[in-house]
């Protein structure tokens, strides 16, 4: 949004993409800078459902089946063609919005970890009933096929008053995910941060999954504790709510971006490896910080407006200079 105002469709700009809407697979990734709030305009994405992560200002979503209020470090997800408005009760709102053809996120599957465990789903919240009397002109904007096409009708689509079945926009709060890690030694895999996966044909692939980095204790022994130097078949794309992420030293802003690309080696920048690598083996504990991750089996393609913008860093891979031979 380059001034003026600007609704949660209009302040929306796509960062990154991957698969085909048709083909119902892959995803996209957008950032939202708003300031206005829907007035007689809805919204309805016919080509996936939208995770939305609000990163500063609250959020206040009129669907189909009620109101949901969404601050950040909660999330919201609007199912596949599911009309509805944005109002913004603080007045201006950002954060990032993960638009999925794929197959619909759900819980994954805990295998050893057992009935209990990371993200719970009697913690995901329905809306409030509520429904829209109002008549007169509205305007409805439908995303369809990657297109956005906008039409009108003579009364507010949100005029449901009752509902049946278990396609529900929800929200949840990320506070309530239960982190799991290691309390012996080694580094475990990221898919023990998930909270919510879209599958594919192949175990353990995913078209895309939601996962967290939140507040946590480390009490890993004889263990590297930041995320270690890997590549993998996984695409990771990184975004920030608050805080700092304890891989990167500086850089890494809330409402910021970072992507890697499969097989793409990365890891901690240097800084971190020096301040790690010298830390006591004692319990630490990681506080006030946010970080997340959308990561796909399918290579993210930034779009050319992500690419040519001015806040884009530059010599981003300068962070790992200076490590010497056999760090990595």
């Amino acid at each position: 949004m380059s001034g003026g105002a600007a609704d949660f469709v209009d302040g929306m700009v796509t960062i990154a993409g991957n698969g085909d809407a048709h083909a119902q697979t892959g995803c996209a990734v957008h950032v939202y800078l708003a300031n206005r709030s829907m007035e007689k305009r809805y919204f309805m994405d016919s080509d996936g459902e939208l995770l939305i992560v609000p990163q500063a200002g609250a959020l206040l979503l009129h669907t189909e089946l009620g109101k949901l209020h969404v601050q950040p470090g909660e999330i919201a997800l609007v199912p596949r063609g599911m009309r509805f408005r944005v109002e913004l009760p603080e007045g201006d709102a950002r954060g990032y919005v993960c638009e999925n053809y794929g197959a619909p996120f759900r819980l994954p599957e805990l295998g050893p970890i057992g009935s209990n465990g990371l993200a719970n789903a009697r913690d995901f919240l329905a809306p409030v009933a509520a429904f829209e009397a109002d008549t007169g002109p509205v305007r409805i904007v439908n995303k369809f096929l990657g297109h956005l096409w906008e039409g009108g009708q003579p009364h507010s689509p949100l005029d449901v008053v009752a509902w049946h079945g278990n396609l529900t926009p929800c929200k949840y709060d990320l506070a309530r995910f239960m982190a799991i890690g290691t309390i012996s030694f080694d580094h475990p895999d990221p898919s023990i941060f998930t909270v919510l996966t879209s599958g594919t044909d192949t175990p353990g692939v995913a078209n895309c999954d939601f996962v967290i980095f939140p507040p946590r204790w480390l009490v890993a022994e004889d263990t590297f504790r930041p995320p270690w130097f890997h590549r993998n078949v996984m695409s990771e794309l990184m975004g920030l709510v608050r805080g700092v992420y304890d891989a990167k030293a500086e850089g890494f802003v809330p409402g910021g971006m970072s992507l890697h690309n499969c097989m793409l080696p990365h890891g901690p920048d240097a800084a971190t490896f020096e301040k790690a690598s010298a830390a006591e083996l004692a319990p630490h504990r990681i506080r006030d910080t946010l970080a997340f991750m959308f990561e796909s089996r399918h290579v993210f393609r930034p779009t050319a407006q992500a690419l040519a913008a001015d806040n884009l860093q530059a010599g981003y891979d300068a962070v790992w200079q200076g490590f010497m031979p056999g760090h990595r």
